[in-house]
């Protein structure tokens, strides 16, 4: 599976890097997040301040995020700095590169369960790079949203398997879920009584801050609910109420209420 780039990258980006080896003058890194490159910190670019002894700051096999300062493609030289990144920044990039480390094996696991050679798996991948911006960004939307690819436009037995997988490895901020109803009221209660059904389905959230409900018009007679949760727990639970205090309410009037699941 993909987990590097190929290619060169650019001034000013930030790179996750392995150290190599640690010289007097500075020390060579592997450029982990662009396959086979390797770059050059000066000591002057290692810390803040004089830096007496180099050894101190970096050490062979230590991993690093620093900084492309220069590239030059016909001499195959890239120069970096440590000490240009800030510790938020650093933190965030390695995180970052932790997280598609992870997508990516999450796919090689995908892959091996559909069974997709490695060509079909580095494709599918990069599709959905493509449409997320990041793989692991879209194995969370797929924990936040299990109609996540297909909703980007992907067909295939096979997003129902990473939809899974990615429920079951990655702890997203929050989840969504998604409901359908189709009210339809014949009594002179009429709007009123689609009107209160679903203000019955949305005080089901209520007094929950952790978790927020919403009901939108989707051209009669279909209206469609929105919840997001925490967890699939507390949004299933308060999807069950919804659908509860909604048939209740229309079951009290002259009309009918078909409920979905989306």
């Amino acid at each position: 599976m993909k987990e590097v780039e190929s290619g060169w990258p650019e001034e000013g980006e930030l790179v996750v890097c392995t150290v190599k080896s640690v010289k007097e003058n500075g020390a060579y890194l592997d450029l982990d997040t662009y396959a086979g490159k390797e770059g050059f910190v000066f000591i002057g670019e290692i810390a803040t301040g004089w830096v007496r002894n180099i050894r101190a700051h970096v050490r062979e096999g230590q991993r690093v995020v620093s900084k492309v300062i220069g590239v030059k493609k016909d001499r195959e030289s890239i120069t970096l700095s440590i000490k240009s990144v800030s510790e938020e920044r650093r933190r965030d990039a390695l995180q970052s590169w932790k997280n598609e480390q992870r997508a990516s094996q999450i796919m090689r696991v995908a892959a091996e369960r559909v069974g997709w050679d490695e060509e079909k798996a580095l494709a599918i991948s990069d599709e959905m790079r493509e449409s997320f911006g990041t793989l692991y960004g879209a194995l969370e939307d797929c924990a936040i949203n299990e109609s996540a690819l297909s909703e980007a436009g992907f067909k295939g037995d096979w997003m129902g398997v990473v939809t899974d997988l990615a429920i079951e490895n990655i702890v997203p901020p929050f989840v969504e879920i998604r409901g359908l109803f189709e009210i339809k009221v014949w009594g002179p209660e009429g709007v009123n009584a689609i009107r209160s059904a679903l203000e019955a389905a949305e005080s089901c959230a209520k007094g929950n801050e952790d978790v927020t409900l919403t009901c939108h018009y989707d051209g009669a007679p279909n209206y469609r609910v929105d919840i997001r949760a925490p967890d699939y727990p507390s949004a299933e639970s308060v999807w069950e109420d919804a659908k509860n205090s909604a048939s209740e309410k229309i079951g009290a009037v002259d009309g009918s209420i078909a409920i979905e699941r989306l």
